[in-house]
């Protein structure tokens, strides 16, 4: 079955009760047992309910999974895979992160015990140079938020089965429609469901698909025991989604390009990233692991100065200026003030979030629309 069938009809089957075609809310807390152990698969909603049961089985699907789990929020997901590690254990990530894997990583879990290295993972070299015995966890995110930097998911696996670590992918800039890490060797992908899966900047989410068994039930059991999954309302908007997510991520790549191309040749700018660029660090690697080259987009001003950023940000009318991104509606952020926050300035700085650096979430608008917002917002 292909993607597009996928998205559409994984997971989801007519109601039996009225033959609805979509997947019904099931807004339930509990559930009417015959007999003490004698029930229809459903005991109490945190454990497993019917509808987010049909978006973790399409989630699964669409990613080339066996098991998917659904969580609270992409923190959340992180999280749960970061319960499967002990004290002592050691994590190896790349030093360019989202702002809050990076923060939980730092604040909550290292003082359980837990050792984070963050590397430039663009040359695999760095990486297999911090593998010890301890290794338990490689933490990928790939194209990077912000600086879209690639990094080649089969090196990372070949580099996590020789010491026996497992390799977690954060596919959220991607999408199951541009890349498969499962299909490159990764045990683990990680989505914050609330951007381009959800698509319509209205749910928090985050999920985890795998192919192992032992994960799965490690999976299970932490989302069962700590509790933070999601609601069925919300599973239901992105059930409903997903059917267009093919749909949308052709138009945001489609956009995307045409947007960087504007910001590459426009005069006020000094560097673009977009992995699309034949220039772009580890373009190779890009074509061929994804699809298609997204609709995320970083640039910094020349002169990296704060306050022609902020004026671009302000002066802008269709891009909004927002956290998060992966909705219908364009976004424009100021990474350093904004998601990266939590970083200390000299570690940002280090892997080039400064101060002028501006990240655009590529909507699905008429992309000559998008492009005269820009035009008038550099003046």
């Amino acid at each position: 079955m292909k993607f597009a069938t996928k998205a559409i009809h994984a997971g989801v089957h007519p109601d039996e009760a009225t033959g609805a075609i979509m997947t019904p809310i099931y807004q339930t807390s509990t559930y009417v047992q015959a007999g003490v152990g004698n029930h229809k698969g459903y005991e109490y909603s945190r454990t497993l309910n019917p509808t987010r049961h049909a978006l973790e089985k399409n989630i699964a699907a669409i990613e080339n999974g066996k098991y998917g789990a659904c969580f609270g929020s992409g923190l959340a997901a992180i999280d749960c895979v970061i319960k499967m590690l002990n004290p002592g254990d050691e994590v190896i990530s790349t030093n360019d992160l989202y702002g809050g894997t990076y923060r939980l990583f730092r604040t909550i879990f290292e003082k359980y015990g837990i050792k984070f290295h963050f590397v430039n993972m663009q040359n695999s070299s760095d990486v297999a140079a911090l593998v010890n015995a301890n290794t338990k966890l490689i933490w990928v995110e790939t194209p990077t938020n912000p600086m879209m930097n690639i990094v080649d998911i089969r090196k990372m696996a070949e580099i996590s089965k020789s010491c026996g670590a497992m390799l977690c992918v954060d596919n959220t800039f991607a999408t199951p429609y541009l890349q498969n890490p499962l299909d490159l060797g990764a045990d683990i992908v990680m989505h914050s469901v609330t951007k381009y899966l959800g698509g319509h900047s209205d749910v928090v989410m985050g999920a985890l698909v795998c192919n192992d068994e032992a994960i799965s039930k490690e999976m299970y059991r932490i989302q069962n025991s700590s509790g933070a999954v999601t609601a069925p309302m919300d599973s239901f908007l992105v059930l409903r989604g997903i059917k267009t997510l093919h749909l949308r991520m052709q138009r945001h790549c489609e956009n995307g390009e045409k947007v960087a191309n504007f910001l590459i040749a426009h005069p006020k700018i000094d560097k673009v990233y977009w992995p699309g660029f034949t220039n772009h660090p580890n373009h190779d690697v890009a074509k061929e692991q994804m699809r298609g080259f997204g609709g995320m987009i970083s640039f910094t001003m020349k002169g990296n100065s704060l306050e022609d950023a902020l004026a671009v940000v302000k002066k802008v009318e269709i891009f909004a200026l927002a956290e998060s991104l992966g909705g219908v509606e364009s976004l424009i952020g100021h990474p350093a003030t904004m998601t990266h926050a939590s970083i200390p300035k000299e570690e940002r700085e280090k892997t080039g979030v400064v101060d002028s650096l501006i990240r655009l979430s590529v909507g699905i608008e008429d992309a000559d629309d998008l492009i005269a917002d820009l035009q008038h917002a550099l003046g």
